[in-house]
């Protein structure tokens, strides 16, 4: 059996939890960390999460697949920018599909000066609804103060994502991988290969079980973009300077 089909085989094994059941769970003093490895260890990590963890099901399917479309000013890559300089406050701008579900999301991520992320979002019917007919320009400007005349399509991702969640209910791991990029400015499209990137979401207060798991592989916290690092390895032109370490990291534990 190679790789992608035992982690498939793996996470089958978990019991299921529905997406209804998953609105129930509320990480009121939520921590994020997240996490880089290779496909191989996940296939471990995953034997290990057994008798631990759920699998959230979107249509009696464990894998979900993903798209994502960030937006930025093309002049100045201004949100690109702020990130790889580690300003704050800080802001992304991006439409993502569920595609088993058939939903699309306009999305506005802001970190503030104390490290925290928040989240607003609204429904809209598809990606090329935005980006022909402007659907959701109000409430970009009310977020923002951008319009669509400011900002236009720069990288869109694919991906597949497992999520799990403990039987205590006190944190959420998702799981990315099968990671691939376009751009929408040099036209080029990568793979991000063998890498898997883990972010833990959990409640502050409460003993994580997959803490001592990832631990145990070796599996350590590694900062992680996916804007920030499909632009820089499907765009030459932009300075990578603050992720040119970072990159050698992801290779080198993903290789």
């Amino acid at each position: 059996m190679n790789v992608q089909d035992n982690i498939r085989s793996l996470v089958e094994q978990l019991p299921p939890i529905t997406l209804d059941e998953m609105k129930s769970i509320r990480l009121m003093k939520r921590t994020d960390t997240k996490f880089v490895t290779n496909k191989e260890t996940l296939a471990r990590l995953l034997e290990l999460c057994k008798g631990h963890y759920y699998a959230q099901r979107v249509n009696d399917d464990p894998i979900s697949p993903y798209t994502t479309t960030y937006f930025d000013d093309l002049d100045n890559h201004m949100m690109f920018r702020r990130h790889q300089a580690g300003h704050k406050p800080r802001t992304k701008v991006r439409v993502r599909t569920y595609i088993n579900g058939g939903i699309t999301f306009l999305e506005i991520k802001k970190k503030d000066n104390h490290g925290k992320t928040r989240k607003k979002r609204i429904q809209v019917p598809t990606m090329e609804a935005v980006m022909y007919d402007g659907f959701g320009e109000e409430f970009l400007t009310e977020q923002t103060g951008y319009t669509w005349n400011d900002i236009k399509p720069t990288v869109r991702n694919f991906f597949d994502r497992i999520t799990l969640v403990n039987y205590e209910k006190t944190e959420r791991l998702t799981i990315d991988f099968d990671l691939n990029f376009h751009n929408y400015e040099t036209d080029t499209d990568e793979s991000m290969g063998n890498a898997v990137i883990i972010e833990l979401k959990r409640d502050g207060r409460a003993p994580s079980p997959i803490l001592p798991l990832l631990r145990q592989l070796r599996i350590k916290p590694n900062g992680f973009s996916k804007y920030c690092i499909g632009s820089v390895i499907t765009n030459k032109n932009l300075r990578v300077n603050n992720f040119k370490l970072r990159l050698r990291l992801i290779n080198k534990k993903t290789s």
